[in-house]
């Protein structure tokens, strides 16, 4: 296959790419971007297996492993484990570009094989970028997933001298990167390739593992960014367009993903990193007074009954309770029966970033009642009726009224200015990044206690009676 027709086929690929993204932006089309997205990456895939010298039966056996394994694992996995999920997607991503530069480094150096219209030094700074990066992203992402599965705890683990390692370890990847460049044809050219490679595992390990449960949703967008960056890096490192564009597309966009995220809890994007969430304090955070009043489906049938006006404000505990086909159903009596009814999305709600959007579009609820932190608020005080499922740190006032509170000055859904505040929670726990919801304890505010979907459901029936 000619070179001219192979980089016409990747600018096709990368145009699919393109526009796949810009379609995903909406709910209408988003199942539509992503299969042109993938036809995109098919097209870039093909024309890639007819270049001459590849071994095509090594490349058919992890084909088809990749593939069994990728249709097993979507066909068992649950709404409730795609956080975890897509963590180790971001991993596998950076430990694929790890391999490929690795690959590389081979080819170009170790069998003497460079390329001379590619200068050693630049070949082997985009290495070490890739292998870095992708190192990386990687033993972060290992993290989150343990975090995420809460195979470890997910509350925050400051490390002793934090950030000298952190800082020592940076030193170390960039020192050892930018020698191994000035001189990749060195004898110790292949040592100072590892330690770019260990440098990297172990700051992944040191950024992700003081990195509390509150904060994974930015942690996965940044993880992403950056298998994307990784990815690109790759690309350079092969002299591949296709692998170049991609990857770029990925890594723009998480990075400003993370950055939308970032803004919606009010924190800068170090801060997420190296302050450690929930861990530490900057002052004593005030104690919470009064207590949690249960009550029935039986009374919050009377006060559905009546209302005008009414929000539902899901959260991780709707994707645990797999509640979203019944509050769906909840939502359709209610309208029925005569109220308004919205769902008021938090950026930050879940352990992903658009984790409630996925469920609730799962479920068909109509995309214009998803309505948005900023667009809900306003309209909070005139709310007869907020349902708070399974949120915690998302409508905690504390965020707003508490200088002590980890999370003060984190922009949140206002459920307690609504006239009336029914909250669905497993237990009297704490959420997963351990702060006390002062929401609960407000006068305004009952408890409905138990499983989020048996919870909807006895309500759902209330009606119907």
């Amino acid at each position: 296959m000619s070179t001219t027709f192979l980089n016409i086929a990747y600018i096709i690929a990368a145009i699919f790419f393109i526009f796949g993204i810009k379609m995903l932006g909406s709910a209408d089309t988003a199942r539509k971007g992503n299969l042109v997205s993938s036809l995109g990456m098919l097209l870039a895939i093909v024309v890639t297996l007819f270049q001459t010298g590849m071994d095509l039966t090594l490349i058919w056996i992890g084909l088809g492993i990749g593939a069994a394994i990728g249709i097993v694992w979507s066909k068992v996995v649950k709404m409730t484990g795609m956080p975890e999920l897509v963590a180790l997607f971001n991993g596998f991503g950076g430990l694929a570009s790890v391999l490929v530069a690795w690959a590389g480094y081979q080819e170009f150096f170790d069998m003497g094989m460079s390329d001379s219209s590619v200068h050693p030094s630049f070949t082997a700074a985009v290495t070490s970028a890739a292998v870095w990066i992708g190192a990386l992203t990687f033993s972060g992402s290992v993290i989150a997933w343990l975090k995420l599965s809460e195979k470890i705890a997910g509350s925050p683990a400051v490390l002793p001298m934090q950030r000298i390692v952190g800082l020592v370890l940076l030193l170390v990847s960039i020192g050892s990167a930018v020698v191994y460049s000035l001189y990749p044809d060195a004898g110790f050219a292949y040592e100072l390739f590892l330690a770019v490679l260990i440098a990297g595992i172990v700051l992944g390990l040191v950024v992700v593992l003081p990195i509390g449960g509150g904060d994974m949703p930015v942690v996965i967008s940044l993880l992403n960014s950056l298998s994307g960056l990784a990815a690109s890096a790759a690309g350079f490192a092969i002299q591949n367009n296709v692998l170049i564009v991609a990857g770029c597309l990925v890594g723009c966009s998480g990075l400003i993903l993370t950055m939308i995220m970032c803004k919606a809890m009010n924190r800068t994007l170090t801060h997420v990193l190296f302050s450690g969430f929930g861990g530490s304090k900057k002052g004593v955070s005030e104690a919470v007074e009064g207590e949690m009043k249960a009550a029935s489906a039986s009374d919050a049938y009377y006060v559905l009954e009546a209302a005008r006006s009414v929000v539902i404000i899901p959260g991780y505990g709707m994707a645990v309770a797999q509640a979203q086909h019944t509050v769906k159903e909840l939502g359709e009596i209610l309208e029925e029966n005569g109220a308004e009814v919205f769902y008021a999305i938090h950026p930050v709600a879940g352990r992903m970033p658009g984790h409630m959007n996925v469920l609730l579009a799962e479920s068909d609820v109509p995309y214009e009642q998803l309505v948005e932190m900023d667009s809900i608020n306003p309209r909070m005080p005139s709310v007869d009726v907020a349902i708070v499922i399974g949120a915690n740190d998302v409508v905690n006032p504390a965020a707003s009224d508490d200088p002590g509170s980890p999370i003060y000055g984190m922009p949140i859904i206002k459920a307690h200015e609504a006239q009336t505040v029914y909250a669905l929670k497993r237990g009297q726990g704490a959420g997963f990044s351990g702060l006390v919801n002062k929401l609960y304890f407000l006068e305004k505010t009952r408890m409905l206690y138990g499983d989020a979907k048996e919870t909807v459901a006895s309500l759902v029936n209330e009606f119907k009676a």
